[in-house]
This record gives C-alpha cells, structure tokens and sequence, in this order.
C-alpha cells in the first residue's frame, strides 16, 4: 500500500534525501505493524529547535523547543483501529489524513549524542513515537499507558534496520 508521506524541511541541516527516505521506511513500517489497511497521508515537518520552539508554543502554550510535536487527525484508541476507513477517508485525495508531525533535527543530534546510539536510530525513534500518537498512543501518565507505548515503539524499532 502506498501511503502519501509529505515532507518539508524548515531550517534544518542535513542529508535530505537520507532523512526523507528513513523517515518514510520508518511510517510505513509503524503502520503496518499496526495493521492499518488504508491509504494514509501524513505530513512531516523537519526543523531545528527554534522552529519547533514556535509551533510548541503557537499550539501548546509552551514556550519552549521539544523533539517531536504531534498533531493527530483523529481521535483513536491505542491498538484498535477503525473497522472502515472509509468514514476517515478524504474523498478528494482517497488517502486518510491521519495528521501532521514536526522533529526538530537539533534535538535528534544532541539526544542520540546522549543516549549513545546513532542519528539514524533517535530519528526512527521519534518517527515511530509520533506514528503512534497519531494512531492515538499517549503516555500522559506514567503507567499502564507509557509502558503499552514504550512497549510497542521497541517492537517496531526491533523491526527496522537502523
């Protein structure tokens, strides 16, 4: 299935085409082992830590820079996706929109410096961690949801040659 992965880059320094066609590995392997059926379009911002500073701002009131920003579509329930896509489909385009997410390349840098492991793996990472949001994953607390979600990004990670 081709999904419609739209990617921009805003102030952000770095191999585009590498990252662009890791980025897109990475959504189509989260989706599909999340077993969704449709047609999906997602849109991927690029940045640095000033531009994901004003977008945590504009649409969080919080006035400071982050790794990943996600912006789901559609209200979702962690592993239970819809049973017809059709009802979520654009009938313009015929691909779900299922939202938008921002990485600033910045943090990527200097968090895969702190966690000791390469660019590569914190950007599939943080792909996979918005993914997941979009498909209604969160992790405002720090229980059953934040292990459920840290659970599954693992085994995603587990299948993507990083």
């Amino acid at each position: 299935m081709k999904h419609k992965i739209r990617i921009s880059f805003d102030n952000a320094k770095g191999n585009r085409l590498l990252l662009m066609f890791q980025i897109r590995k990475v959504i189509d392997k989260a989706l599909e082992m999340e077993g969704v059926t449709a047609a999906c379009e997602i849109n991927v911002l690029i940045t640095d830590d000033e531009g994901i500073r004003v977008i945590n701002r504009v649409q969080r009131d919080i006035d400071k820079p982050t790794d990943v920003l996600s912006f789901p579509m559609f209200e979702m329930l962690p592993g239970q996706l819809p049973l017809d896509w059709d009802t979520f489909r654009d009938a313009e385009t015929g691909y779900v929109p299922l939202g938008d997410m921002a990485i600033s390349l910045e943090r990527v840098r200097a968090q895969a410096k702190e966690y000791c492991h390469s660019m590569n793996r914190e950007l599939s990472y943080l792909v996979v961690h918005s993914v997941l949001h979009l498909l209604g994953y969160d992790h405002v607390d720090e229980g059953v949801q934040k292990r459920q979600m840290r659970a599954r990004e693992e085994e995603i990670l587990a299948q993507i040659i990083l």
